[in-house]
C-alpha cells in the first residue's frame, strides 16, 4: 500500500502528514548538520525538533530513520524507538520525491538547486585535506614505481637481446640492466673501441679490470658485424632506458620525502618502499591504522591465505612485510615470530602517524630499536628492554621534537608576518606619496592664474605711483628721460626770450 501511495501526491497525502518542519538557518548550519549524521552524532538542532515536536510518551512513540548510526544516537540519547529499512525506507523516499508539495513556499527547483549545493559542499568538506598529509600521492608514486621496474627490466631484455647479436660478450662481463645500456650506447660499434675509450668505460663501469676486460672482449668478439642504422637504432633505444632509470630514481627520492612528510614513524621502522606498498594496499594510512595487527602481518598474502582455509593446509606468516630487513635476518624457526613482533609494531607507528598533530620519526626509531633488540634476544638471549620504558623516552624526546618545530613555526609565521606588514606599510606610503604630488600639482595649476594676474596688477601700480609723487623721471625709462629734458629747456630758453622782448 505504502509503495503505490509514494507514486501520486494525493494517496501519498493521505499516509503521511506533515506535523513539523525546521529549515537550516544556513548552508553552513546545513553542512554541519550533515556532517553530524554522517559520523552519527546527535546535533543541536535535530535534538531541538525532536524534544518540541515528538509526542511526551517516549515508549509509545516509534521514529522512522534512514541512518542506523543515528538511530543508535537517537536511542541513546533521547530515549526514542527508532527503525530502519523496509516501510521506513518507502516513506522516506515518498518524501524526498514530494517534499516541495508538502512544503509551502517551496519550489521542486528550489529544493533540488538546495540539494545539489548542500551535496557540492558535503563532497568539498570530505575531499578536503592537509596538502602536506595526503597519502593518495604515495599510492600513485609506489604504483608507478612498481611498474617501472617491470619496463626498465623488460626494455632492458630487449637492449641486450638487441645489442647481443654484435657484442655478445659484454652480457657477461656486465650483469646490471641500467649500466649495461650506458655501455650499449657508449661503445657503439665494438670494432672502434681503442684504449682512448678506456677512460671513458672506467667511468661507467667504476672498475679497471672490468673496463680491461671489456676491451679485450671486444677485440676478440664472435658477435655479428652490424649496420650504422641499426646502431642508431639501438643507441636511441638504450637512451630511452637509461631516461626511465634515472626518472626513476627521482621518483623513489620524491616517495622517500613523501613518506617522511605523511607516515615518518613507519617509514623509519620498515623503510620507505615497504611502508608504501602497505599504505597502497590498505587504501589509505587511515584504513592501514584501523587493521589489526594480525591483518596487517598477512597483508598482501590474500591469495596464499585463502587458499590454505581452502585446502586446510598451513596459513602464510606474512605478506608485503616480508620484503623489510627483519624478516630475511632472522633465522628459519623465527620468522613467524619476528613477523608477528613487526607487525604489531607497524600497527602502532601507523596509528601514531595517522592520529598525531605533529608527525615525527622518534617513535619510529624507537620500534626499530625494539626489533632489533628482538632479534638479538632470538638470537643470543639477551633480554629486551620493556616497551614501557622504551616508550617513556620515545615521548620525552616527541615532546621535544614537536616543541623545536612548533617554535620554528612560529618563528616563520611572525616573520611572513613583518614581511606582510612591510609591504602593507610600503604601499600606503606610496599612495601617500601619490596623492601628496597628485594635490601638489592641482595646487600649481590652480595657483598659476592668480599669480600672473598679481604680477600685472603690481606693474601697473608701479607705473602710476610715480606720477601721482612726482617721481615721473625715475620711473621713466632712459629715452623718454632725455626727451623730457630737452623740453624743459626749450621752455626756459622761450620764457626768456619772451622776458627780453617785454623789457625792450
Amino acid at each position: 500500500m505504502v509503495e503505490e501511495s509514494v507514486l501520486t501526491i494525493g494517496k501519498f497525502h493521505n499516509v503521511v502528514k506533515l506535523v513539523a518542519f525546521a529549515p537550516f538557518k544556513s548552508a553552513q548550519s546545513a553542512l554541519e548538520n550533515i556532517n553530524a549524521v554522517s559520523e552519527g552524532i546527535l546535533h543541536e538542532d535535530l535534538r531541538l525538533l525532536l524534544e518540541t515536536s515528538m509526542p511526551a510518551k517516549k515508549k509509545k512513540a516509534l521514529l522512522g530513520v534512514a541512518d542506523a548510526k543515528i538511530g543508535a544516537a537517537i536511542l541513546e540519547e533521547l530515549g526514542y524507538q527508532c527503525q530502519t529499512g523496509g516501510v521506513v525506507a518507502e516513506i522516506l523516499r515518498g518524501i524526498r520525491l514530494h517534499f516541495h508539495a508538502l512544503v509551502k513556499g517551496l519550489t521542486a527547483q528550489s529544493a533540488s538547486k538546495a540539494q545539489l549545493g548542500l551535496g557540492h559542499s558535503y563532497s568539498r568538506a570530505k575531499v578536503k585535506f592537509n596538502v602536506n598529509r595526503v597519502d593518495n600521492m604515495i599510492i600513485q608514486s609506489i604504483s608507478l614505481l612498481d611498474q617501472l621496474d617491470k619496463d626498465i627490466n623488460t626494455f632492458s631484455m630487449r637492449v641486450r637481446e638487441w645489442y647481443g647479436y654484435h657484442f655478445p660478450e659484454l652480457i657477461k662481463i656486465v650483469s646490471e640492466n641500467y649500466t649495461y645500456c650506458r655501455l650499449a650506447k657508449f661503445i657503439g660499434n665494438r670494432k672502434e673501441l681503442s684504449e682512448e675509450s678506456l677512460e671513458g668505460l672506467e667511468e661507467i663501469v667504476m672498475d679497471s679490470a672490468k673496463a680491461q676486460a671489456i676491451l679485450e672482449a671486444s677485440r676478440s668478439s664472435m658477435g655479428m658485424d652490424i649496420s650504422p642504422i641499426d646502431l642508431i637504432n639501438i643507441e636511441s633505444f638504450s637512451s630511452r632506458v637509461i631516461s626511465l632509470s634515472e626518472y626513476r630514481k627521482g621518483l623513489q627520492e620524491y616517495l622517500r620525502s613523501k613518506m617522511s612528510q605523511v607516515a615518518p614513524s613507519l617509514s623509519a621502522l620498515i623503510g620507505e618502499v615497504v611502508g608504501a606498498r602497505l599504505i597502497s594496499h590498505a587504501g589509505s594510512l587511515t584504513n592501514l591504522a584501523k587493521y589489526p595487527a594480525s591483518t596487517v602481518q598477512i597483508l598482501g598474502a590474500e591469495k596464499a591465505l585463502f587458499r590454505a582455509l581452502k585446502t586446510r593446509g598451513n596459513t602464510p606468516k606474512y605478506g608485503l612485510i616480508f620484503h623489510s630487513t627483519f624478516i630475511g635476518r632472522a633465522a628459519a624457526k623465527n620468522k613467524g615470530r619476528i613477523s608477528r613482533y613487526l607487525a604489531n609494531k607497524c600497527t602502532i607507528a601507523s596509528r601514531i602517524d595517522c592520529f598525531s598533530e605533529v608527525p615525527t620519526s622518534v617513535f619510529g626509531d624507537k620500534l626499530r630499536e625494539q626489533v632489533e633488540e628482538r632479534l638479538a634476544f632470538y638470537e643470543t638471549g639477551e633480554p629486551p628492554r620493556k616497551n614501557l620504558e622504551v616508550m617513556k623516552e620515545a615521548m620525552v624526546e616527541a615532546n621535544e621534537v614537536v616543541a623545536e618545530v612548533k617554535r620554528k613555526q612560529e618563528k616563520k609565521e611572525k616573520k611572513k608576518k613583518k614581511r606582510e606588514k612591510r609591504r602593507l606599510e610600503a604601499l600606503a606610503a606610496a599612495a601617500e606619496e601619490m596623492e601628496d604630488s597628485v594635490e601638489a600639482e592641482e595646487a600649481e595649476e590652480n595657483d598659476t592664474e592668480p599669480v600672473k594676474k598679481k604680477k600685472k596688477k603690481k606693474e601697473q601700480e608701479s607705473l602710476s605711483e610715480p606720477e601721482e609723487n612726482g617721481l615721473e623721471e625715475d620711473a621713466l625709462p632712459k629715452k623718454k628721460r632725455k626727451l623730457t629734458g630737452e623740453a624743459a629747456q626749450l621752455e626756459k630758453k622761450k620764457k626768456k626770450a619772451a622776458k627780453d622782448l617785454e623789457e625792450d
